[in-house]
């Protein structure tokens, strides 16, 4: 069953952000935008270059109204030791949640049952606590936060104008399409 345009599940949990834990919860993402941005282990391969390059864009995110929330079934505490041992890692500033029940990775579908683990997941959530994006891909295929942010200024886009749709590879300042009987088979 498809997650998109459904709603965020309640959740609870503790983060590790900025030298502090924190707690974190469904609640804090009403009115804004989110990102939840799930991998399967701390310590590992792909998980670190992807974070990474999350980090990279977070100022950017951030000037869009974007919270950044990555999620793995590690706990909080393992968090902490990673972002002070890599230095890719390091320049995190974004929560990073502990989900040690698996609680959040099930609300979203992404568990890897009997393994504990998450699937390489990113959610785009609405400030209304709706899903409106998300792509899943395998263990070893690396996700790109430049087309997550292209991803994220189209879905704000479409939100501001609901009378229009953003075609592939729209960048912001690209035309967009209205939707109307005239344009059926004119593309």
């Amino acid at each position: 069953m498809s997650v998109i345009n459904t709603p965020i599940q309640p959740f609870q949990a503790k983060a590790y952000q900025n030298g502090k834990f924190i707690d974190v919860s469904d609640a804090d993402t009403k009115g804004k935008w989110a990102i939840f941005f799930f991998y399967p282990a701390d310590f590992t391969f792909v998980c670190p270059t992807e974070l990474g390059d999350v980090a990279d864009h977070y100022e950017e995110l951030k000037r869009l109204d974007v919270e950044v929330y990555s999620v793995s079934t590690d706990t909080h505490f393992t968090h902490k030791a990673w972002h002070d041992t890599s230095e890719t890692i390091g320049k995190i500033e974004y929560p990073m949640i502990g989900d040690p029940t698996g609680t959040i990775t099930r609300n979203f579908q992404i568990m890897r049952e009997g393994e504990g683990l998450a699937d390489r997941g990113t959610f785009i959530v609405d400030p209304d606590g709706i899903i409106q994006a998300v792509e899943i891909t395998a263990e070893g295929i690396g996700r790109n936060a430049s087309d997550l942010l292209r991803k994220v200024k189209a879905a704000q886009y479409v939100r501001a104008h609901p009378d229009e749709v953003c075609p592939a590879k729209w960048e912001e300042g690209d035309e967009t399409l209205a939707p109307s009987l005239q344009l059926v088979g004119k593309i």
